[in-house]
Parts: C-alpha cells; structure tokens; sequence
C-alpha cells in the first residue's frame, strides 16, 4: 500500500524535497480486516487449493480506496498483485458483454440458447459441461453460462464489448476476439473494481483514488484532489437491469455463499483457464469490493473456483466493513420497492446518455386505483413496466 501511495505522490507532485503530509482514504480498521481476510483465508486454504497469494480492493461508489492488500506477506513480497498484476479475469468480465447487449436493447428476461456453440473451431464449454436450452439473461449471468456469454459477444460485436470496458474504465489492452466474452483479456484488479463502481452508484464514471490531499509540513497545500468529470458512464435505467441480474448471482448462482445480513448486494464471479486465477467483484450502495486468489507464477491451483475462497474473503471483510452502517438500497435494488425503484430509475433517467420514452407517453395520465395497467412496451421499457405492474 505505502509503496503504491508512493507511486500515486510522484505522478501528483513529482520529486519531492521537503517533509510532507499526506491525507489519504484508507480506512485503518478496513485495511486491518482486509489484511486479516486475505492472510486467514491462504493460512487455511492455500494448500488444499494450491493458492499461494491474494489480493483485495475495496472503494466507495466515488472511487475512494478504503482497503488494499497486495499480497500475503509485504515481508516475503513487494510486488501489488492488486495494482501491478495482470491477470485474467475469466466471467468477471461478462457484465461488461452484458451491459453492451443491454444497451443494444436486450433485457433481463430476454431469452437466449445455452447450447454448445462452434467459433470458428473454438468450442466453448460451460464450466458444468451442462447445457440448459432457452434461458433467460437473468440466469444465464447468474449461472454464468460460457455459451450464452460468447453467443451475446458475437451478436453486439467484441469491438463494442471493449468500448464498453473502456467507457467504464478498463485501461488494459483488450483483444476484441470471440473468448473477451469469457475474460481471457488480462486486467488488474483495481482496474476491474473501479469499473464495477459505476453499477453501485447509478452509472457514474469514477477514477480510482487514493490520496485526497497533500500538504508541506507548515501547512501549504500541494494537491487537492478534484472531482471526478468523467459524467453519466451508464444509462441509470440500465443500472437498473445489471443490478437485477448480478443480484440473482448472489441469491441463486455462482456467488451464493455471499451474503451481507440486511443488505442487497450483487456481483460476479470469475474463474480463469485451468483455475489459474479465481475472483469475486461484489459490491453494495456502499462498497465495491474485488477479491483475486492464485499463484505468482500463474500455475494452476486445485479448482479454486470465483464461487470458493474469493467470496469467504469477500463476505468476512464486507460483514465486518458494513457493521454499523446505515442500510443503503442499490440503484434498482428489490429493497427499495418496485414504486420506487421504478421512481428512482426514471427520475435519474431525466438527463440520460441514451434515454427514450415509452411510446405514447407524452401526456398519459396518471394511473388511478381504477385504471388498467399500461400497455408494455417492448424492450426496456416494457421490462421496467413489467416489474411495476406485471406481466
């Protein structure tokens, strides 16, 4: 961490030649459950699983770093595995093909084949080798599905799945071919929690920070950190959907064992080739957090999967991060109520990057006790529509 801050400081004040103060958002009770979740965890696990090192972020909906751990044992190991390394994320990266099918007009219960699939001579597989016919988006994310994943890839194109990425705030190169689907671009891991924020905090662009002000030892102020003017990254009805579906992978998927009493959260698990790498990137109105286990010299482990080690360390740091924190309600969250969900949605939709109404909305009256329900329309709106009043 400190060897990362001193990082940050030479990009934000160049050489420094005097005594300085540095503020920062690491919360020291976060850092030391941080620290504790990462080091249990591998004293437990590492060699049932063949897992050697971790790594774990967590920052708020405005990007604010509360907690970093680079590794095992800063003694034994400089290197950040959550700043430095580069690996690949395997489904943790499917919420951004996800969100570019979304954008392109899919909704949640849109309904796509899992079924084995040809590219070209590349077979995908499920991690299952199980193949379930016509699912919906919903539980293929949350089953994380590699056909439906590849397939949703090929029809918005992997050209856009990387703008996607970008706009969001992945900054690693990304080969836009068939598997990005799955995740076999690497990324780091503060790359890819930064870029979940945007689904925490209504879709709006973030850069990952940890120094909020520097100042000389008499007290002059050499840096002040400025707001974020990266704007609306993600439609807030869109939020909306992502959040529907990457809740499911808490509740009946992948990430099951995640739970945080009395808060919704939502997330993505992730698995790389052979089990080299294993991820979770799950995250409240509060905290984003990402968890990442494997080994240095990216040797296989013992089928540690995203669904393992990575959630045990995700859930104990979270319960302990969210104790005594008023509850907050993600965008679009089932906590809140279909009404206002549907309020929030479209109130926040009032300046939106893409935004349509329904068709005939201008000028509809306003449903009374005695009304019927309105006419869904297709697609988006006709989901949110349909989570108001049904099908």
């Amino acid at each position: 961490m400190a060897d990362w801050i001193g990082e940050v400081l030479d990009d934000l004040i160049g050489q420094i030649d005097q005594n300085i103060v540095v503020e920062t958002s690491i919360d020291p009770k976060l850092q030391s459950v941080a620290e504790a979740s990462v080091i249990d965890e591998l004293a437990a696990k590492s060699v049932k699983f063949n897992v050697s090192q971790g790594a774990l972020v967590a920052m708020t909906p405005d990007g604010a770093v509360r907690a970093m751990v680079g590794g095992r044992n800063y003694a034994e190991s400089q290197y950040n595995r959550a700043v430095t390394a580069k690996r690949q994320p395997g489904s943790a990266f499917k919420p951004f093909v996800y969100l570019t099918a979304i954008e392109a007009g899919l909704t949640p219960e849109t309904i796509r084949q899992d079924a084995p699939l040809d590219v070209k001579g590349w077979k995908p597989e499920n991690y299952s080798h199980e193949y379930f016919g016509a699912v919906t988006l919903t539980k293929a994310l949350a089953m994380s599905l590699n056909t439906v994943a590849v397939r949703l890839g090929l029809e918005v194109s992997a050209k856009n799945v990387v703008r996607t990425a970008n706009r969001l705030g992945i900054s690693s190169k990304l080969d836009a071919n068939a598997s990005i689907a799955l995740g076999t671009s690497e990324v780091s891991l503060t790359e890819l929690v930064g870029a979940y924020v945007p689904f925490a905090n209504g879709g709006q662009g973030i850069a990952p920070h940890v120094v909020t002000k520097i100042r000389t030892a008499e007290g002059k102020v050499l840096y002040t950190r400025p707001a974020d003017q990266l704007g609306q990254v993600i439609e807030p009805r869109h939020v909306v959907m992502m959040n529907t579906m990457m809740q499911e992978t808490l509740l009946s998927g992948t990430a099951r064992k995640a739970e945080i009493p009395g808060w919704m959260a939502a997330g993505k698990t992730g698995t790389s080739q052979d089990f080299r790498d294993a991820w979770f990137i799950g995250y409240t109105a509060n905290l984003v957090t990402g968890v990442w286990l494997g080994n240095d010299d990216n040797s296989p482990t013992k089928k540690a999967t995203g669904g393992g080690l990575p959630v045990e360390v995700w859930t104990r740091f979270m319960r302990a991060a969210h104790q005594g924190v008023p509850v907050a309600a993600l965008p679009g969250s089932q906590q809140g109520g279909l009404f206002s969900n549907f309020a929030q949605a479209t109130a926040q939709a009032s300046t939106p990057v893409n935004a349509t109404l329904p068709a005939g909305a201008a000028g509809r009256p306003a449903p009374t006790r005695t009304s019927v329900r309105p006419e869904a329309a297709s697609g988006l709106d006709g989901w949110l529509m349909e989570r108001l009043f049904g099908r």
